[in-house]
């Protein structure tokens, strides 16, 4: 049984006692694939669910609500789930152009280009990704948490270009979630991203397995701290970049992630010395290498005016389907001017 639709609608789920937990949240959870676990024990605080229960002998008791997530059912228990019309979204939408790479009923994936915030937020309330989705979907957001808007299961910082997925309904959104949450370790999930860096490391490859969390004193930025959440990426060399005088200045890196914090690539490149080309907030002491540049590589730096990083690569689980879907994205232009240059090294 299924419930993807914008409308409001009353679910019949009579327990067949083989669910395998007799939590009443668990039961919806694995009978109502549509609904979210979330939504689910929202919809059961909001007493928006009632259980008629069958006695011994056979005879019902009258449909009551259940407030408890935790409440146990029987065999034979008939659960009513009144799921309201979902509710228009805050932000509004608003008319955004998007370069759509995928999109269905369950999902939209999206190549994300540079100065677009993902979310609302102070200072940014408007003109986000999010306002961009709620206008392209429309309708066709089947009101996850009960409020039409897009699923945003991963983001991208504002300057940082590539693939972004998010769901439709909650289903996939639930889906989505728990595949980011696994980061590939189990899953067909994988995030890689090609990284312009100031230096190249003396090996081919390597992982960075340093934990995250807020920097001490400046906090707009991360650092790498003991007291932070495990954060591993995984690099490798794909190209190197002499400057004018014939020696390493810069590399290409690709690198995956295993898991997903904040900042998490420029934050673990800068810890071992090969910060991000035009990074102002981790690599502002790297300017000087911009000297090593030929003019070309120099132009092409200071034009690019933000931290050279780009999501190329996006794969993972359709939530219905279960097919496994891969996206590519090339190099945007600004970021294909600076890999030419410094080829070039004039």
């Amino acid at each position: 049984m299924e419930q993807n639709s914008n409308s409001a609608q009353r679910l019949d789920v009579i327990v067949a006692g083989d669910e395998g937990s007799t939590r009443l949240d668990r039961v919806l959870a694995l009978r109502l694939s549509g609904l979210s676990r979330s939504r689910l024990k929202a919809l059961i605080l909001a007493g928006q669910v009632s259980i008629k229960n069958v006695s011994i002998n056979s005879a019902t008791v009258k449909s009551a609500p259940v407030r408890d997530p935790a409440y146990h059912v029987a065999a034979g228990d008939t659960i009513t789930i009144d799921v309201p019309e979902a509710i228009d979204p805050e932000p509004k939408g608003e008319d955004i152009a998007l370069d759509i790479v995928y999109e269905d009923d369950d999902i939209i994936v999206i190549d994300k280009p540079r100065g677009l915030v993902v979310h609302p937020a102070a200072g940014h309330e408007t003109g986000t990704l999010v306002n961009a989705l709620i206008a392209h979907c429309g309708a066709s957001l089947s009101g996850i948490g009960g409020v039409r808007r897009p699923g945003i299961v991963h983001r991208l910082d504002k300057d940082t270009t590539g693939l972004m997925v998010a769901a439709k309904n909650d289903r996939a959104h639930q889906s989505l979630t728990e595949q980011f949450a696994d980061h590939g370790r189990t899953g067909a999930m994988r995030r890689g991203y090609l990284a312009f860096v100031w230096g190249t490391p003396n090996r081919q490859r390597g992982t960075i397995d340093a934990p995250i969390d807020r920097h001490p004193f400046a906090r707009e930025k991360m650092a790498v701290r003991d007291s932070g959440r495990e954060a591993v990426t995984h690099w490798e060399v794909q190209e190197s970049f002499n400057g004018r005088d014939g020696k390493p200045v810069a590399a290409l890196l690709a690198c995956q992630l295993e898991t997903g914090r904040t900042h998490q690539i420029r934050v673990h490149l800068a810890h071992i010395g090969h910060p991000l080309l035009g990074d102002a907030v981790y690599g502002p002491h790297f300017k000087t290498k911009a000297s090593h540049l030929g003019p070309q590589s120099q132009a092409a730096l200071t034009a690019l005016d933000r931290q050279a990083l780009h999501a190329y690569l996006l794969a993972l689980e359709h939530p219905k389907t279960g097919a496994i879907l891969e996206w590519i994205s090339d190099l945007p232009a600004d970021l294909t001017r600076l890999r030419e240059s410094l080829r070039a090294a004039l």
